[in-house]
């Protein structure tokens, strides 16, 4: 157990310290006394303090969240509230300070009050305020404070891991999973282009004189005698989509603020479109891909499939598949090792360093404290599998890893298009691709898939996140003329982070619009995902002489 002094103990130790050194050069006794008794004082303090601590903890100092649930699922940028209760079940009042939660760096996490004392033989209630700001599952790992002594000198650091999940789910989706199930949209005809048909159905589509092979079913009676004559009642039916989505979870789309990024509002967007047609009745399928395919829903329709859409873009477009993720193995396991060290009984003190199948073994067995229950990621190899199974399931985040991947998700993506237009049953009548716009040099390749689909009578629509969302204003680095010089940082002014901002932003813009032009080209109906709206943004501006239709 650690323990730090406060400044006023660091204070008096070394007042004590120097009227010691006073008392020496004067050859006092009585200032080497004083001086050696104050010294002795703050000494003596720290032991209390640590023996005081020691008995609260050993007595049953602990945190717990009086909610049953360990789990909670929120829209992503909803805030909501948790309670949680500090008890001491000591004889003696303790004091804590600089209370705080530790938690995913996605979640934002405030605690109220920060500082309090909590008195023998009761509790103190806390107010935790949790907002999700990216799609994912993340965790609460617990709250961390510091406890004071009597004298109030020292503070012992104490954490109390108590684990909870909270699952971020798009924007849109909440819309149709919080409405009731069923409805008359739930027995429309599985396949085929949205629009209204002749038939037997439950719309009227128009009254008619009655003719030779008119069932008697369908005469309006009311509307006969009204007019003298026999009227039937034409109905009419609706024939609804087969709508494939495919999105690009690309790693590089993930730069950027926290809830900002391209692939953010990409995850919005098809959380949108899925809600969309499903409350249309629509037949829908997905695809999520990057550098290979990482999830597949297949068709069906029902709030059973959005729902299966929403858990597949939460959990499909994660980084910490060994491939996907900036964490080896090694980093994992340090990552897993400190997040693991509060809840083992042992604390891992009876495992040597480098003994990461021994870790593997400890962190399997501790899963049931988790709060989700996930499929394991890829990894490098079983032990290192293990250990990305355990993050996945307390909702511990790494980094992305830096290669980009674009270029193979693009065959990739040339692949779905190609394996969408041999489809025989279900055959889909729309494909919509969210993704950034193609790279130049695998536009021959998509041109051919996009012809194979436009064949078949399959529409192609496309949305694009914005690729400059999510800039953030970050330290600059420079670098000196030689490449052994070390790096200078640059101090960044308000004015030049404005700059590089409407620069980079520009150079994006740019980019969107080539990207708009080669897919209008190809006969595709471009709009731009956007975070703020329920599903895709319409882009107006079409270039002279495209001929293309905007969706």
């Amino acid at each position: 157990m650690n323990i730090y002094p406060t400044r006023t103990a660091a204070e008096l130790a070394l007042a004590g310290l120097a009227v010691f050194a006073v008392g020496v050069v004067l050859r006092e006794p009585n200032v080497l006394a004083w001086g050696g008794a104050l010294v002795l004082g703050v000494a003596a303090t720290r032991a209390v303090t640590l023996l005081s601590v020691l008995r609260i903890r050993n007595a049953g100092f602990e945190m717990l969240w009086p909610d049953a649930r360990r789990m909670r699922e929120v829209r992503r940028g909803e805030t909501f509230i948790l309670r949680a209760e500090v008890r001491n079940r000591d004889s003696l009042a303790a004091r804590y300070d600089k209370l705080r939660v530790i938690a995913s760096p996605d979640l934002e996490c405030t605690v109220e009050p920060p500082a309090g004392e909590v008195k023998a033989s009761s509790s103190v209630e806390l107010t935790v305020r949790v907002r999700a700001r990216r799609v994912g599952y993340h965790g609460i790992y617990g709250l961390a404070l510091e406890v004071r002594g009597a004298p109030g000198l020292f503070e012992v650091p104490l954490t109390f891991a108590n684990p909870f999940g909270v699952v971020a789910l798009p924007r849109a989706s909440g819309r149709l999973l919080a409405s009731p199930n069923g409805g008359r949209s739930a027995t429309a005809a599985p396949a085929g282009r949205s629009s209204a048909r002749r038939g037997d159905g439950t719309e009227l589509r128009e009254l008619r004189e009655l003719v030779a092979g008119d069932s008697f079913r369908r005469i309006a009676w009311k509307a006969s005698a009204r007019r003298g004559k026999l009227m039937a009642r034409e109905l009419e039916r609706e024939e609804h989509d087969t709508v494939l989505l495919l999105l690009d979870a690309s790693v590089e789309l993930w730069a950027g603020t926290a809830g900002e990024a391209p692939l953010d509002m990409a995850i919005d967007a098809v959380a949108g479109l899925a809600t969309d047609h499903v409350a249309r009745g629509d037949t829908v399928g997905l695809v999520v891909f990057a550098a290979r395919e990482l999830g597949r829903v297949p068709f069906d329709r029902g709030r059973p499939q959005l729902e299966a859409i929403v858990r597949a873009v939460v959990t499909k477009t994660g980084i910490l598949d060994a491939d996907r993720s900036g964490w080896g193995e090694t980093d994992i396991a340090v990552q897993v090792a400190e997040h693991l060290r509060p809840i083992d009984a042992r604390g891992l003190r009876d495992l040597r360093r480098g003994r990461l199948d021994r870790l593997a073994e400890r962190a399997t067995t501790a899963l049931k404290e988790a709060p989700f229950s996930l499929a394991p990621p890829a990894g490098f190899s079983p032990t290192d599998a293990a250990l990305r199974h355990y993050a996945a399931s307390f909702g511990l985040h790494g980094p992305p890893r830096l290669d980009p991947e674009r270029e193979r998700s693009s065959e990739v993506l040339q692949r779905l298009l190609l394996e969408a237009s041999s489809m025989k049953r279900p055959r889909p009548s729309v494909v919509h691709v969210v993704a950034p716009p193609p790279l130049s040099e695998s536009v021959e390749g998509l041109r051919s898939a996009v012809r194979a689909l436009r064949r078949k009578g399959v529409v192609i629509r496309w949305s694009t996140p914005p690729l400059a969302a999510g800039l953030a204003a970050e330290t600059l680095r420079g670098h000196g003329e030689s490449g052994d010089e070390p790096e200078a940082m640059i101090e960044p002014t308000p004015a030049l982070v404005a700059a590089l901002r409407r620069a980079t932003e520009a150079r994006a813009g740019v980019a969107e619009r080539k990207g708009d032009v080669v897919l209008r080209s190809l006969g595709v109906k471009v709009s731009r995902a956007s975070a703020m709206t329920r599903g895709p943004r319409a882009v107006t501006s079409a270039p002279p002489g495209s001929g293309s239709e905007v969706a």
